[in-house]
């Protein structure tokens, strides 16, 4: 007996227009400096290159409701500075979300118009359903997803103060 899954792919794109250059957008979600000052306020590191490990690690608040130091892991898969980035993607804050694969997420950073750059996020969370919801905010008390995220991003870069807290 032969038995066939059909797999079916969940991406999530996310899009935004932010009044700042491809290099300041590829800086704030590259260097930890910048991590920690948007989204859930947490240092992230990258070891820019084909293999280089990617972590986010807990903020003190996440720490203080039993969060691990790194909350989410990864591998980079593709740097194309300032243009792409492209990384595994995978959240161990918990022992179920942990369990679920690896996922997959994109950056795209594209000159949209004199002074406005567009900001593409792709997140392929196919077979991870736990991910797919709190990325996309559907998650009460968990955070607003990426929407949420890129809002705060778009509003430090042009305000040069977040949009939450």
């Amino acid at each position: 007996m032969t038995e066939t899954t059909q797999q079916t792919r969940t991406v999530q794109v996310h899009r935004v227009y932010i009044k700042a250059s491809p290099e300041a957008i590829w800086d704030a979600i590259t260097k930890p400096e910048w991590t920690e000052r948007y989204g859930y306020r947490s240092p992230a590191q990258f070891d820019l290159r084909p293999g280089g490990r990617y972590e986010a690690f807990g903020s003190k608040e996440m720490r203080e409701a039993g969060a691990p130091d790194v909350v989410v892991e990864g591998e980079v898969l593709e740097v194309d500075p300032p243009r792409r980035l492209v990384q595994t993607w995978h959240p161990v804050w918990d022992v179920d979300t942990a369990a679920e694969p690896v996922t997959r997420l994109t950056y795209e950073i594209e000159p949209a118009r004199a002074g406005v750059t567009r900001l593409t996020v792709t997140h392929d969370v196919t077979d991870a359903p736990r991910v797919a919801a709190m990325v996309g905010g559907e998650v009460p008390n968990a955070g607003g997803g990426w929407i949420e995220l890129l809002s705060d991003l778009k509003t430090l870069l042009e305000t040069g103060r977040p949009l939450i807290g």
